[in-house]
């Protein structure tokens, strides 16, 4: 499916993949086209959707210099997958009730964090000595911190929100296993506090931006070098956390199910993150706030909802987006808005046949607040291929 709109702006181009796009969407969008560093256009995925200053679902490429608030508070989130040997035949509702159960005694979720003698010293320690360093340069960062001064506690551990794990079956009716989440509080912490480096750089240089959470660090900046050390320690974080929580459901999976083997490549993916590409000829920084990166043969992740199928995906390629696709369906009402729709009643039945919580704390995350997902998925034919579908039978919420 080719673009479906183009917003034309004083600066540059921004392509949109979807006709199902907000009004307040499409005004960030321009917003952030407008930028003196913008580069080449803005692309937005078919999930796009209203987020805090750059819009969900983007890809903006920029020429020496990145806006952190794009990049977002959950730096690095995203996705991790891999399918394993077992099949539908050897799952039953019983042991799948009981994987769901020791699910969610083994990988805190919320608020909650591993006890002191569970912490995961092997994947946390490698981050420790970075991190002093960062503080060093930046005293304040600890009181920033705060409350997540514990963020070796956290590793491992899946948060709040929409992260969730999920054990799935695709097409041939094999078994996956899957979870998304991110850096966890110490990458909040992390973006908050550069967030409003940010802001006060643009208050000292009396910059006016069309909406205050498009500040920026220009490249050669006093804080820009600082930044991306941080951002790159969160990235890295999140995907080590992300590991560490599949080894603890694949151990979770091994108490209650035959004994199996991981058969696919483990697909660890962000979808919130920048990084450092070669686009039309030139050398930017690429910001995915939304998006995962799917150049020609990489393979990424695209979740539904709570009761809605999910995909793996093989990218094409395509220039266009710079090489990106969706990261999901996309929210297309407010977790607000989904509350004060929905009822517990229809939370259990848009995820018949699934075990999961079904009670009204995790309401604003029903199917029914999300985009169809497969509506999303043909409009991104041109950026992706698809080679699984997966429908989950378990879902452990954040």
């Amino acid at each position: 499916m080719p673009i479906k709109e183009v917003l034309a702006t004083e600066r540059v181009p921004v392509k949109i993949w979807t006709d199902e796009v907000d009004e307040r969407s499409k005004l960030q969008l321009t917003n952030i086209a407008s930028l003196p560093f913008i580069y080449h256009h803005v692309a937005a995925m078919p999930d796009v959707h209203v987020g805090i200053g750059a819009t969900i679902g983007s890809v903006i490429a920029t020429k020496k210099a990145i806006i952190p608030a794009a990049v977002g508070v959950d730096i690095g989130c995203g996705m991790v997958a891999c399918r394993l040997s077992l099949t539908a035949n050897d799952i039953d509702e019983k042991s799948l009730r009981k994987v769901f159960d020791q699910i969610s005694r083994d990988v805190p979720v919320g608020r909650a964090q591993h006890r002191d003698r569970e912490v995961l010293l092997h994947a946390a320690m490698p981050f420790e000595a970075r991190l002093d360093k960062m503080t060093e340069k930046h005293p304040s960062l600890l009181k920033a911190f705060g409350k997540f001064s514990k963020w070796m506690n956290q590793m491992g551990t899946l948060g709040g929100g929409n992260h969730f794990i999920e054990v799935c079956l695709d097409e041939a009716d094999r078994v996956w296993v899957m979870l998304h989440s991110g850096s966890r509080g110490i990458g909040n912490a992390l973006a908050a506090y550069f967030i409003e480096l940010a802001r006060q750089d643009m208050e000292r240089w009396m910059i006016h931006l069309p909406d205050r959470d498009l500040a920026y660090f220009p490249e050669g900046g006093e804080h820009f070098d600082d930044y991306v050390e941080a951002l790159t320690w969160a990235q890295e974080y999140a995907m080590q956390n992300r590991e560490c929580m599949l080894d603890l459901v694949l151990k979770a999976l091994g108490r209650h199910l035959p004994e199996f083997d991981v058969e696919s490549e483990v697909v660890n993916c962000h979808h919130n993150y920048v990084a450092r590409e070669h686009h039309f000829g030139d050398d930017v920084w690429v910001t995915r706030k939304g998006a995962i990166r799917a150049r020609a043969g990489d393979l990424g992740i695209i979740p539904g909802s709570m009761g809605a199928q999910s995909y793996i995906v093989q990218g094409k390629g395509n220039s266009e987006s710079f090489t990106s696709c969706a990261h999901g369906a996309g929210r297309r009402m407010s977790r607000t808005a989904a509350e004060k729709t929905f009822t517990e009643g229809d939370l259990a039945q848009q995820t018949e046949g699934v075990i999961c919580r079904k009670d009204k704390g995790v309401v604003d995350e029903i199917p029914g607040a999300y985009k169809d997902i497969d509506t999303v998925m043909a409009n991104q034919s041109d950026l992706v291929e698809v080679l699984h579908r997966l429908k989950q039978v378990i879902c452990v919420k954040g």
